[in-house]
């Protein structure tokens, strides 16, 4: 008993020494448990680490929900990758479309249950329209029928499925109304590009239709017609380690117009505004003289004795 006692007391002081001399091992020496892993969890959905997945999160929630219109109706999300677009977007929205970022277009069906989760959790939410259609080509949607467009992290992963995110950029300028907004939460950088230039020089399709001379065709560069998109607001999402950019943008009202047409326009509006002020005038004059033509309370009172009489 004494024998077992003591060989137990020297196992534990021995797993106390190794203990302590591996405490103060050098960090430098090779181990597997320090050495990170390509499949670690860490890497969450969209391959963003766990820090940068749960800040953008929370600005797509608050950004989607402050920044959608009460009066919009319809919403299409780039790259539907999953059903936070059901929670995120006002009881207002009556329908949500759906785009993939795969190459095939095809909605996964992970992506289909989530949404159908998602809208089960919340009641009164909008209609989904679940469509097979690749992000960067919305075939199956009609020009300017769509109110609002969101992209949330989506367009780092077109690039890697082999998408053309600025496409699916300008795709979402095709669908939207004049006026009709464009909501995103992507990275900053995109295969050497800033995001937010690019939608901000973003102008629509030239009209081939129209024929032009030589001369002019040379004068007339893409600046020289209106953007595509204007500027609501941006700011960089902070506390995160991997830089990303959130912001809104609006479609142009006169978004592909040239200098001349944009003159012309304004021209229009000068001419109505000053046609509405004389009709204003006019109107302002008519009521003076009748009040003008009203006889006094006196008089009234004197023509009618007079009238008795």
């Amino acid at each position: 008993m004494m024998v077992s006692s003591s060989r137990l007391a020297v196992a534990v002081l021995s797993i106390g020494l190794l203990c302590v001399c591996h405490g103060f091992a050098p960090s430098a020496l090779p181990s597997r448990l320090h050495q990170p892993s390509k499949s670690s969890s860490s890497m969450l959905q969209m391959g963003l680490d766990v820090v940068t997945y749960l800040r953008t999160e929370w600005v797509s929630a608050a950004l989607v929900t402050n920044q959608t219109p009460r009066s919009a109706d319809v919403c299409l999300q780039l790259g539907t990758q999953d059903g936070r677009a059901v929670q995120f977007v006002p009881r207002t929205v009556r329908e949500i479309i759906t785009s993939s970022v795969e190459t095939d277009g095809v909605l996964p069906v992970s992506t289909r249950r989530q949404l159908k989760q998602q809208k089960e959790r919340r009641s009164g939410s909008a209609k989904i329209n679940y469509i097979d259609q690749r992000a960067d080509d919305l075939k199956e949607v009609a020009n300017e029928s769509v109110d609002v467009v969101i992209s949330l992290q989506s367009a780092a992963v077109m690039a890697e499925n082999g998408l053309d995110w600025k496409n699916s950029v300008k795709e979402a300028g095709r669908v939207l109304k004049h006026g009709g907004r464009f909501i995103f939460v992507e990275q900053t950088m995109l295969g050497g590009e800033d995001y937010i230039d690019f939608i901000g020089n973003l102008r629509p399709p030239r009209d081939t239709t129209t024929t032009k001379s030589a001369d002019r065709e040379e004068e007339e560069d893409d600046f020289s017609y209106a953007p595509l998109f204007e500027l609501v607001g941006f700011d960089d999402v902070d506390l995160v380690l991997e830089p990303h950019v959130a912001g809104v943008f609006a479609k142009s009202e006169i978004a592909g117009m040239s200098v001349d047409q944009m003159e012309k326009k304004e021209a229009n509006k000068e001419k109505e505004r000053l046609e509405d002020l004389s009709l204003a005038a006019y109107e302002r004059g008519i009521k003076k003289r009748k009040r003008k033509k009203k006889p006094k309370k006196g008089e009234a009172a004197a023509s009618t004795e007079s009238s008795a009489e």
